[in-house]
């Protein structure tokens, strides 16, 4: 195994089995004692989209803030789901077949639209051109604006979606969906969040949807696996210390060494990354 892909599985924190059930009480006890710890928040918020990834650290959400209701007699703790379309989402009813799974507290829908429009023309009429990628990422920021701003009204915090199959290729929006404060299912790959969906009794259909980020206009619905030019599986494999081809191997290491920026705090002076 070389220095980078010990370097890699070491950072990244995944094992190579686990037991979903262990792990549900690991990612709803870390939520439970985050807040414990910070006696301030009371609220937890998080973007649903109706993928993997946000059904499944929804339900944790809801599940640790359920918990300390019954633990502490505080009913002030609650989970606020958000949605956060472009205007009409193609798949709109797994985000809502997500949100009846999960059970939220509250629900609150706001259309990132009109503020993403408006940003687009600002830039636009000043002379500066906006790609159909760059765009994707004002979505994603713009999301976080959002969610942050209900989080502030709330004494809240905003839980991130990101795990290791996505943070090793740094596939997110820095400062975007990227942008949170507490990651519970970081050191999972994307089984075994699967696994975990599973274990929580999720619909089927919600746990095995092909994975998409779908913020570009000009590629709707573009798969993840696609877009990285390497699977899951491979990804997954690879953090779990298997063998893989060659080729996906060289991907993922592309991707883990390009996206380290994505990884990191702002840089100072005082950082050996810029070294």
């Amino acid at each position: 195994m070389s220095d980078l892909k010990n370097q890699i599985i070491e950072e990244m924190r995944v094992r190579p089995s686990i037991d979903p059930k262990v792990e549900v009480r690991k990612s709803v006890d870390f939520l439970k004692d985050y807040l414990k710890k910070q006696s301030f928040l009371k609220t937890l918020v998080l973007g649903i989209s109706g993928g993997q990834d946000s059904t499944l650290v929804g339900k944790l959400s809801q599940l640790a803030m359920t918990e300390l209701r019954e633990e502490t007699g505080d009913n002030d703790y609650q989970f606020i789901a958000v949605r956060l379309p472009y205007g009409e989402q193609a798949d709109e009813k797994d985000a809502m077949d997500a949100i009846a799974f999960i059970e939220a507290d509250k629900v609150v829908k706001v259309n990132v639209k009109p503020g993403v429009d408006a940003t687009v023309k600002t830039l636009e009429d000043s002379g500066t051109s906006v790609s159909d990628f760059v765009k994707g990422n004002i979505k994603a920021r713009q999301r976080m604006i959002i969610q942050y701003a209900i989080a502030g009204s709330h004494n809240g915090t905003v839980v991130g979606t990101d795990h290791s199959a996505e943070s090793v290729t740094g596939f997110f929006t820095k400062f975007g969906d990227g942008g949170t404060d507490i990651n519970p299912i970081f050191r999972l790959n994307k089984r075994q969040g699967k696994a975990l969906l599973e274990e929580l009794g999720a619909p089927e259909h919600l746990y095995k949807k092909i994975p998409t980020a779908d913020l570009e206009e000009n590629k709707p619905s573009l798969p993840d696996e696609k877009a990285l030019g390497v699977t899951y599986d491979q990804i997954d494999d690879y953090l779990e210390g298997k063998d893989v081809p060659e080729e996906a191997a060289q991907k993922i290491e592309n991707w883990y060494v390009k996206t380290e920026h994505k990884r990191h705090l702002p840089i100072t002076i005082f950082d050996d990354f810029w070294k």
